[in-house]
């Protein structure tokens, strides 16, 4: 067992620091954002006591990036109190809390083999882990699940993601292009360029993963499953939009929470 290994296991009791430099105009503006997706996960119900995570790459520092502290709900997190760490599960500068060892194996996992997405997302919520459980997995059943058709990985259960060699399987499994995963098992995985990019796109498989369930629990006569040539055209369309997602709908989300409790601001 390696030593970076051995202390991602330890994680939660054995955490090491780092001195770390001032925080940049861009990172506050990032912790922001990241610390709106957690309160956000936690308005939708989303979040699992204090388990599961988003994380987003530091600009400026690719082998940083940003976590919540283990020990915080999901709506009690601000952009202050998120943890930085290191591509050795190091915390970078000062923290109150530590940061759980299984999102460091998923996240530091797609931060350092997929380098085009800068925010990673990974829910427990109820509609994924159905889905996760079905060997039929996302079907193009409606048009939000065909935003997802021939671009949703699937990484099969390997126990509590404590192994550091998983790893390199949930990289292969996700694949070079996707931004969502089917954590068989599990539950969910959404990645983007963007904080914002990455919840729409956890909002658009989590919708229509609870359709699918619907669906499958009231279907007497059969679903209706529309052409591949359809769904392929369909996924086409979204990915060829202009809109890009986030770009709109994060904005209006920040305003919602501002109206809310704007405190994840501080």
């Amino acid at each position: 067992m390696s030593s970076t290994q051995r202390h991602v296991i330890g994680l939660d009791t054995d955490q090491a620091n780092v001195p770390a430099a001032p925080i940049t105009d861009e990172e506050w503006a990032l912790r922001v954002d990241l610390a709106a997706a957690y309160r956000l996960a936690a308005h939708y119900g989303w979040d699992d006591l204090i388990y599961t995570h988003i994380s987003a790459r530091v600009p400026g520092h690719e082998d940083h990036f940003l976590i919540n502290p283990f020990g915080l709900r999901f709506d009690e997190i601000t952009a202050s109190n998120l943890v930085k760490i290191d591509h050795q599960a190091r915390i970078i500068g000062q923290s109150d809390w530590p940061v759980n060892g299984a999102g460091f194996v998923i996240h530091h996992a797609i931060h350092r083999g997929r380098p085009d997405l800068h925010c990673v997302m990974h829910l427990h919520t109820e509609a994924g882990m159905a889905l996760s459980m079905l060997d039929c997995g996302l079907l193009p059943l409606s048009q939000h699940s065909m935003f997802f058709y021939n671009r949703i990985g699937y990484h099969g259960y390997e126990g509590l993601a404590l192994n550091m060699e998983e790893q390199e399987r949930l990289i292969q499994d996700l694949g070079p292009t996707n931004k969502a995963m089917i954590l068989r098992n599990h539950g969910t995985l959404t990645a983007g360029a963007t904080v914002g990019e990455a919840f729409v796109w956890t909002f658009w498989l989590e919708k229509a993963a609870r359709a699918q369930l619907a669906a499958m629990a009231a279907q007497p006569g059969g679903l209706t499953v529309p052409p591949e040539t359809i769904a392929e055209l369909t996924a086409h369309m979204y990915e060829q939009s202009p809109a890009i997602p986030g770009l709109k709908e994060w904005p209006a989300m920040l305003r919602m929470l501002d109206r809310i409790d704007p405190s994840f601001r501080g």
